[in-house]
């Protein structure tokens, strides 16, 4: 799953295949069809494991102190630290027309749970989807850019906007 989730993050959903991933765990493209039937099972499941990976790593922030809309700032801004790509659902989301109806649902499901962990945490629903798409424009800007400092451009002011639109 870790070999499929940076090719896809890398790459997109048709940015690899089943044969790629064996060699790059090192075992037979049998033993990854063993445990994923199909590229689309592989691929709901990378994606379902990130959008829980991300919710955790959100509620760590807020226990440390953050705000919800900071903790999603913090936590963007730490995965492109961690290795300089896309929210994994991010691309995906990008060409969700194009994709298998698994893939889709659990993208789609990422940025539902998002925007309702945003609204949850005083946001109306209009100011979530601002922040939201503000994080992953920001990441993408870095990511074409290869320069956090982009990411850090698109978020300046990034609190004090979030605060002021919440009060």
């Amino acid at each position: 799953m870790d070999a499929a989730e940076r090719r896809i993050r890398k790459a997109g959903y048709n940015g690899f295949s089943f044969r790629e991933i064996a060699v790059d765990v090192g075992v037979k493209n049998a033993s990854v069809h063993h445990h994923f039937a199909t590229k689309e099972v592989l691929a709901g499941a990378v994606a379902r494991r990130y959008a829980e990976r991300f919710e955790r790593a959100v509620e760590k922030e807020e226990i440390s102190g953050n705000t919800r809309d900071e903790a999603w700032h913090r936590v963007f801004r730490n995965a492109l630290l961690d290795d300089g790509q896309m929210c994994l659902c991010g691309v995906l989301g990008a060409v969700a027309a194009s994709l298998p109806a698994e893939v889709a649902t659990e993208a789609r499901q990422f940025f539902e749970r998002g925007l309702d962990n945003l609204v949850s945490g005083g946001l109306s629903r209009a100011e979530a989807a601002q922040i939201f798409s503000t994080l992953e424009g920001a990441m993408l800007l870095a990511t074409a850019f290869g320069d956090l400092a982009m990411f850090d451009l698109a978020t300046t002011g990034f609190a004090t906007r979030t605060s002021l639109t919440s009060t």
